[in-house]
């Protein structure tokens, strides 16, 4: 019998797992080759996985909700049709069969309680499976395998999720650490072994706080409970993190921008008609960044422990309301590369795509600095929170008419002038207030000085 094993392939830079969010074909269904065969979803965007060969799929090796590794095997398929369909799910981890084995889990699962964060196994002494995805978790929260295996498991077979460890350290489960009792392995040999030591405070980290709680909200009678979607879910991780990882410091600057609108104005139709893309102010924005990156270019960096890692692209990603309410970043690739034209055109399509959820995973990965424009909804300044890993963020305001001095070589009148504000959050620890001040008062300047009589 012929089987093709399907794994879970790499969807993009630094994505390292996904969520199994439905199987559009089921055991002893025939699939065609490239023929949608699984609908997954990273912490970057939802994808749907074609099948890699024609045949039977036999096996789901992952049930709905579950968490694959990149490179897992998900499902296998016969390319014969002559296999029979077996159970959805196959138990990826077998209990210890012998009275030797158990002892051998007991005593590394006592060691690993004293040692707090040591290297947890995938299956508990009482045969529990756990993912990559829990072991990490619980690594770096400093649990134990003494209590991960308290944890009651609301996944298959009673296996321990995501959200159940979560669950347990927001409710004060790495903090409440019971001294294990000792372990007596059935051989009357073995030497005792210690009883586990407390477990060290808890680190923050991975987009979750073990050490911070929630208040307890009580909902009213008349009062409406909505559960968060899972994309509503991962922005709150993300923030909360940045807002942990990032001490944020916001600079601001009012700049003119009465040129780029006459321009504008005076181009959008032909535009229209020459290129069939809209001329929205969105990609002049963006020029000027870029150009102003290129004078400071440690606002285009990283921060990787004590290391400062410098970009060598400029990737702009633009933060974009959906119609569900949530938020995407799509990144312009190598942006300094592209003239107005370009740019124009680059961040219509992304826009476009976002919006009906054609997105890849490479459109929303590789972003160096990230812009979004909360005058969009009438806000004529914000204080955005960094996309990790960049360390700033540019928030383009309202542009209003408003009354302004205006200097000539004959004297100051009133004018009428149409105005915004940039508001600049960045990383305080590596980006001091000089450079970020700096930097956002040079975009400013790129705008102020846009040439009205440029070609398109």
């Amino acid at each position: 019998m012929a089987q093709i094993e399907i794994r879970l392939p790499k969807m993009g830079e630094s994505v390292t797992e996904a969520t199994i969010t439905n199987w559009l074909k089921n055991v002893g269904d025939k699939i065609e080759l490239d023929e949608p065969l699984v609908e997954v979803a990273t912490d970057k965007v939802d994808n749907e996985l074609p099948s890699e060969a024609e045949g039977i799929l036999v096996k789901q090796l992952f049930s709905k909700d579950e968490v694959a590794q990149v490179g897992d095997v998900i499902a296998i398929i016969s390319t014969d049709g002559a296999a029979v369909a077996e159970t959805v799910v196959e138990e990826k981890a077998a209990t210890p069969a012998v009275a030797a084995s158990v002892v051998e889990q007991q005593v590394q699962t006592a060691v690993a309680s004293v040692n707090g964060t040591a290297d947890l196994d995938k299956n508990g002494p009482s045969g529990k499976f756990y993912s990559p995805l829990v072991r990490s978790i619980a690594s770096k929260e400093g649990l134990s395998m003494t209590q991960l295996e308290t944890i009651s498991g609301s996944g298959q077979n009673g296996r321990v999720t995501k959200k159940d460890i979560l669950d347990f350290i927001a409710n004060g489960g790495a903090a409440a650490v019971a001294p294990a009792a000792e372990v007596k392995p059935a051989a009357a040999t073995s030497a005792p072994v210690a009883p586990s030591a407390p477990a060290q405070p808890a680190v923050s980290g991975g987009g979750f706080l073990s050490n911070i709680k929630e208040p307890v909200v009580t909902a009213g009678p008349d009062d409406e409970i909505m559960e968060m979607d899972r994309m509503r879910k991962l922005i709150a991780d993300h923030m909360v993190m940045s807002t942990h990882v990032s001490p944020h410091v916001t600079s601001y600057v009012e700049a003119d921008v009465t040129k780029i609108v006459n321009w504008r104005n005076k181009h959008k139709k032909a535009f229209m008609a020459r290129e069939g893309e809209n001329l929205t102010f969105t990609p002049i924005f963006i020029e000027a960044v870029v150009k102003a990156i290129k004078d400071f270019p440690m606002i285009n960096v990283s921060v990787s422990g004590n290391q400062i890692i410098k970009r060598k692209h400029i990737n702009i990603g633009m933060a974009t309301a959906l119609p569900s309410g949530n938020l995407i970043v799509p990144v312009i690739k190598d942006a300094d590369r592209l003239n107005l034209n370009g740019l124009a055109k680059y961040v219509n399509d992304l826009a476009n795509n976002a919006r009906n959820n054609n997105l890849k995973p490479e459109d929303i990965q590789g972003g160096t600095y990230t812009v979004t424009n909360v005058g969009t909804f009438g806000n004529v300044m914000g204080t955005p929170i960094i996309n990790q890993p960049q360390v700033a963020i540019l928030a383009l305001g309202a542009i209003r008419k408003i009354p302004a001095v205006i200097e000539t070589p004959d004297g100051d009148f009133i004018g009428i002038r149409h105005k915004m504000f940039l508001s600049h959050s960045y990383d305080h620890r590596v980006v001091d207030g000089a450079l970020g001040g700096q930097f956002v008062r040079r975009v400013a300047d790129y705008l102020e000085q846009f040439d009205e009589n440029r070609e398109i």
